[in-house]
């Protein structure tokens, strides 16, 4: 996506449109716009053909350049995990692995990356995790893989935000959802993790269903919103888009109850379970 953004700024630069730039390397407009929003592989051939045609001819910014080429080239340690991941949830785990700073909004569970793998494998399962099949438990391990981020160096700054139905829903039985609480009891005491709860009487008032947005650190990546549904997901990263995502998330801000009063309702739930 950096090199994509990266291109299309000397594209900008040179005057030229993506028509322009797709008639160069015997590619479509459509595939340009792809290549500018890092949907679509780049080959080293069309880049060095975009580079000579934007006025690129600086060795040592060319060399940058194809090195960018052969780096996002190199397979995410997710592309194991290809058989059993649907393909439109690959770019979600690469963005989510980039990102600086994740904000997520769940109204049934806890978000994937705060979750235990037993609970993990119930809803994996839907309810029935003694009958894992091996897709299944490969998607359980793949939540897991990812939950690694959360205790790298430059770990990304995780606010959730959830319904206060999720701190009482027993998903996967008394002992997985009491293990639950208390994983989130203690992701939550690290200083880049937060969440807070929405509580009953405020629900439902911000936002009519689950989302993430993704925040990154390079000025030149745009704020990515991501919506998933039963048959796929939905990547959101136009300007009026990712507003509206803005102002839900500063509304639920304001709804849920502080992250302290929010440790306390888990506390209380965790002690009902």
């Amino acid at each position: 996506m950096i090199l994509g953004s990266q291109l299309r700024r000397l594209r900008e630069s040179a005057g030229l449109s993506r028509a322009d730039a797709g008639y160069h390397i015997r590619a479509s407009e459509s595939k340009i716009s792809r290549l500018e929003l890092g949907r679509v592989k780049f080959k080293g051939r069309d880049v060095e053909d975009l580079l000579t045609l934007y006025g690129v001819s600086d060795p040592a910014e060319r060399s940058s350049f194809m090195e960018m080429v052969d780096q996002s080239a190199q397979p995410g340690w997710w592309q194991k995990f290809n058989d059993y991941m649907p393909r439109w949830f690959d770019d979600y785990v690469g963005l989510e692995e980039a990102a600086a700073r994740i904000q997520t909004y769940e109204l049934q569970f806890f978000p994937g990356l705060l979750q235990t793998r037993e609970y993990a494998r119930a809803i994996m399962t839907h309810g029935l995790p003694e009958h894992a099949s091996e897709a299944a438990e490969a998607r359980v391990r793949l939540r897991m893989r990812r939950q690694r981020l959360l205790f790298r160096p430059d770990a990304p700054k995780l606010w959730a935000v959830i319904d206060e139905s999720v701190l009482y829903r027993p998903i996967g039985g008394r002992e997985v959802h009491r293990a639950q609480l208390d994983q989130v009891l203690e992701l939550t005491a690290m200083p880049h993790i937060t969440v807070q709860v929405v509580p009953y009487e405020r629900s439902g008032y911000a936002a009519e269903g689950s989302f993430t947005l993704l925040r990154f650190s390079e000025p030149e990546l745009p704020n990515i919103g991501y919506v998933e549904h039963i048959a796929g997901g939905v990547y959101l990263d136009r300007p009026d888009d990712v507003e509206l995502i803005g102002r839900s998330l500063d509304r639920l801000a304001v709804d849920a109850e502080t992250p302290d009063r929010s440790r306390q309702m888990m506390h209380k739930a965790r002690a009902a379970v």
